[in-house]
């Protein structure tokens, strides 16, 4: 009876001293819920262009650049709320003081500033049917901004657009949510017409 006590209690120490057992978490993945892709068109008087976007983006005047107003009245940003993500569009006319050659390598400079954090960049060039060109950059890796892009007539206007999200980049994470935003950033470019 000594001994069985002895060896009940043994038991009952060794069985609380042991550490449990862990099973793997199942795969998962974060739910993420999609709008309606329902396109309205854009047109601000101190702009020279149009285009279409989807209606679950909302937008905002630029209002500083660097604590200053802006080079050019025809600022603004493309809001996504829902995916805490925001398109900076800059529109600048091409004149003596400012030509495309200065302004294509602006963006040049401007984009090759990822290439610290990117994995890969691919370039690929635009060219619409009413004579609109210009360049699309994929931004692979983590990278504070995934996709950029600007547009121009060659003759009088150049736009310029980045995507940003407000968040810490983990490019696994939110590449579902870039292929999204990117196929709606496409129907602008393709949309885009100049007014003048």
């Amino acid at each position: 009876m000594k001994y069985s006590a002895f060896f009940a209690l043994l038991m009952f120490v060794l069985g609380a001293c042991s550490d449990p057992a862990y099973n793997p978490k199942p795969r998962a993945f974060p739910k993420i819920i999609y709008p309606d892709r329902n396109f309205v068109g854009f047109t601000q008087n101190a702009c020279d262009f149009s285009f279409e976007y989807p209606d679950y983006m909302s937008i905002e005047k630029d209002s500083s650049f660097f604590d200053e107003a802006p080079p050019h009245p025809c600022w603004f940003n493309l809001r996504f709320p829902q995916f805490n993500g925001t398109l900076h569009c800059s529109y600048a006319p091409i004149n003596s003081r400012q030509s495309l050659e200065k302004l294509n390598v602006d963006m040049f400079e401007m984009t090759d500033w990822h290439n610290k954090k990117a994995t890969y960049i691919d370039t690929k060039v635009i060219k619409l049917p009413n004579g609109t060109s210009g360049f699309v950059f994929n931004i692979e890796g983590p990278v504070a901004s995934p996709f950029q892009f600007y547009v121009t007539d060659s003759t009088q206007h150049f736009m310029r657009g980045a995507l940003y999200f407000d968040a810490a980049v983990n490019a696994d994470s939110i590449a579902p949510v870039i292929d999204f935003v990117r196929k709606d950033i496409m129907h602008i470019i393709e949309t885009f017409q100049w007014s003048k």
